[in-house]
C-alpha cells in the first residue's frame, strides 16, 4: 500500500536534528577553546563501546532472551513475514518474561537488529494487533532509529556528565581561578536541559513515523490503533513493582511505562490519543485509494 509521505513530520524531524546538531557544534566549540578536548576523547571512546553492545545492554536489562523457531514458531513466522513485507533481513527475535505488555526493538543497523517482545503482551493482543506492533518495531528497525537516537543522544551526554562531574575535569584550571571549569558547567547545563527537550521532541516525532510505517508494513492502520489502546488500558493492571522496575527503557518501549523518573519530567512518547488519531486518519486516507 503506498500513499504521500508525511511531509510535515519529516520537516519537523529535519528541524529538530538541524537544532539539536547547531547546538552541538556551538557546545564542541566552547569545550575545545577551555580544553575539554580530552574529556570529550574520553567519552567518544565511551560512547562508541555503548553503542556497539547497546543491543545487549537494552536485552539485559529487560531480562530479554533470544528464542529459537522451535520455541515460539508462530512469532516467528510472523516477524519473518512482516521483514519480507517490509524489505529488511529477518531481525533476531528475544522474548521477556514480564507481566508488563510492552514490546521494542534494539541493533546498531538492520542487519544487527533484535525485536523483543514481554510475555505480557502476547497474552494481551489478538493476532493482528500483535501484527501491528510487530510491524510497528520493524519500522524502527528500517528508519534505523536506534543509532539515530544513540547518536543524537551522545553529547547530551557528554554535557550531562559535565554537570553532575565537571569539578573532576580540569584541575589546574581551578588551581588557576576556577573560570574556565565554571564556564563549563554553565555551558553544560544550558546544553543539557536544550538537547533534553530537542531529543525528547525528536523521540515522539520519530514515533508517529513508526506508527505511520508500521501502518505501511500490514496495510492495517486500525490494528496498531486497537493494539495501542489495548496495551494502555492494561497498563493499570500490571503491578506497581514491575512499571518500577521497566520504567527506565521508555525510551524503547511502543507504549511508555507512566512512572518512574522519565516518565515523569518529560514523555518520549505521544500521548496514545494522539497517536490513535493519526492510525485512524491514515486508515481513512487509504480507504480512499
Amino acid at each position: 500500500m503506498e500513499w504521500k509521505p508525511d511531509w510535515g513530520l519529516r520537516g519537523r524531524m529535519a528541524l529538530t536534528m538541524f537544532l539539536l546538531f547547531a547546538l552541538y557544534i556551538v557546545f564542541v566549540g566552547v569545550l575545545s577553546q577551555i580544553g575539554y578536548s580530552s574529556m570529550l576523547l574520553f567519552v567518544g571512546i565511551f560512547f562508541l563501546a555503548q553503542f556497539l553492545f547497546s543491543d545487549k545492554l537494552a536485552l539485559y536489562s529487560m531480562g530479554a532472551k533470544k528464542v529459537s523457531e522451535d520455541e515460539y514458531p508462530q512469532l516467528h513466522a510472523m516477524i519473518g513475514r512482516l521483514s519480507q513485507q517490509a524489505d529488511l533481513p529477518k531481525p533476531d527475535v528475544a522474548v521477556a518474561q514480564s507481566r508488563v505488555p510492552n514490546a521494542f526493538a534494539t541493533g546498531r543497523s538492520q542487519k544487527s537488529s533484535t525485536v523483543a517482545v514481554t510475555t505480557g503482551l502476547l497474552q494481551t493482543l489478538d493476532q493482528d494487533e500483535l501484527e501491528g506492533v510487530m510491524a510497528h518495531e520493524l519500522a524502527h528497525v528500517k528508519n534505523r532509529d536506534v543509532m539515530v537516537m544513540t547518536i543524537a543522544s551522545f553529547l547530551s551526554t557528554v554535557a550531562f556528565m559535565i554537570v553532575r562531574w565537571g569539578f573532576w575535569f580540569g584541575g589546574g584550571s581551578r588551581r588557576e581561578g576556577g573560570a574556565p571549569v565554571i564556564v563549563a558547567i554553565l555551558v553544560s547545563l544550558v546544553v543539557w536541559i536544550v538537547s533534553f527537550l530537542l531529543i525528547r521532541a525528536l523521540s515522539r516525532y520519530r514515533e508517529y513515523a513508526a506508527d505511520r510505517g508500521g501502518a505501511t508494513i500490514t496495510g492495517k492502520p486500525g490494528a496498531l490503533a486497537s493494539a495501542l489502546l489495548t496495551i494502555d488500558g492494561r497498563m493499570d493492571n500490571v503491578p506497581k513493582e514491575d512499571l518500577r522496575e521497566q520504567s527506565e527503557m521508555n525510551a524503547f518501549f511502543i507504549i511508555p511505562i507512566r512512572s518512574g523518573f522519565i516518565g515523569k519530567i518529560a514523555s518520549t512518547h505521544p500521548s496514545t490519543e494522539k497517536r490513535v488519531e493519526r492510525l485512524r486518519d491514515l486508515e481513512r486516507e487509504m480507504e480512499g485509494f
